[in-house]
């Protein structure tokens, strides 16, 4: 964790006398790479123990605690370097987005507990065909023809794997789908969030914002995990944070366009895990969905 991102109150009247350049990330596409080793770590983890804890503890209850012992990990980190460190103005956007951003990741873990690793995954890596449809919508930016070529071949990728019509539509489908649609509205709104504060600024304030809403159902439905979940429980609150600002520092790093090309490593990578780990499989079906969701995701790329 690199000491740009966190600047001490102590030593913010030496910082302000120095070129603001200094302060700021070069861009490397090798340190960039780094970073991305740490978000597929990060991710892998995540996954593992979205999985186990699941078994036997409910999904409120790991986003509760989850935020919890996050929070406890970057509390004595603010309170290190001074809680200066915390001023954006952009709190309500934080608020909106670590709130778009729970939901996205209650129903991932909701999709975790429910179908094999190889159709989350392959569901998720939809996230930028969402995303380029909020971005018209939300942004305004013009749909071309080849950007709606992008679009079609993902959304032909997801019927091909959950297959409407044919087979019976599973609830883990549905929840990777609203998992996918969630993560790709928070992806627009972390864009400009990014612009203005650092990557330490958006984790804190997912967290503090998470711990809030997880507190919320927690209250309803409580139960303390069982001594299977708790490792796993830190696990997943561990690879959160070391996941997120992985990601974030890669993104400070190099352009958008190489981290989202070197993150189509996590499909085979979460594959082999699945079949590791668990012992399942992919058929013809999962293996086409998941080619045309990654092809309308290159093209989308070449376009930007």
């Amino acid at each position: 964790m690199q000491h740009d991102q966190f600047v001490p109150a102590r030593q913010e009247a030496k910082l302000r006398a120095k070129p603001e350049h200094l302060h700021m990330p070069q861009k490397s596409t090798a340190n960039a790479s780094v970073w991305m080793l740490g978000w597929f770590a990060s991710m892998l983890l995540m996954t593992v123990s979205g999985r186990e804890a699941t078994q036997d503890l409910p999904v409120n209850m790991l986003m509760f605690f989850r935020s919890a012992i996050g929070l406890a990990i970057l509390l004595p980190i603010v309170g290190w370097f001074g809680f200066s460190t915390l001023k954006t103005q952009q709190l309500k956007g934080h608020a909106i987005r670590s709130t778009i951003h729970f939901g996205a990741q209650f129903s991932w873990f909701m999709a975790l507990s429910l179908i094999p690793l190889a159709q989350v995954i392959s569901i998720e890596f939809s996230m930028p065909i969402w995303a380029a449809v909020i971005a018209t919508f939300y942004l305004g930016e013009k749909i071309s023809q080849t950007r709606l070529l992008a679009i079609a071949l993902g959304f032909v990728g997801i019927l091909v794997i959950v297959q409407p019509g044919f087979a019976a539509f599973e609830a883990g489908q549905g929840w990777a789908l609203a998992s996918a649609f969630g993560f790709a509205g928070s992806v627009v709104l972390t864009k400009g969030l990014l612009k203005r504060d650092s990557a330490f600024i958006t984790l804190f304030y997912m967290i503090a914002v998470q711990l809030l809403l997880g507190s919320l159902l927690a209250v309803f439905f409580w139960q303390w995990p069982s001594a299977h979940a708790w490792p796993w429980v830190i696990g997943a609150a561990i690879a959160g944070l070391t996941s997120h600002y992985s990601l974030a520092r890669a993104l400070h790093l190099a352009d958008a366009s190489f981290v989202a090309q070197l993150d189509f490593a996590r499909v085979p990578l979460t594959v082999l895990l699945g079949y590791w780990l668990y012992n399942e499989g992919v058929d013809a079906y999962l293996i086409a969905g998941a080619g045309l969701i990654i092809l309308g995701n290159l093209i989308n790329l070449r376009r930007a």
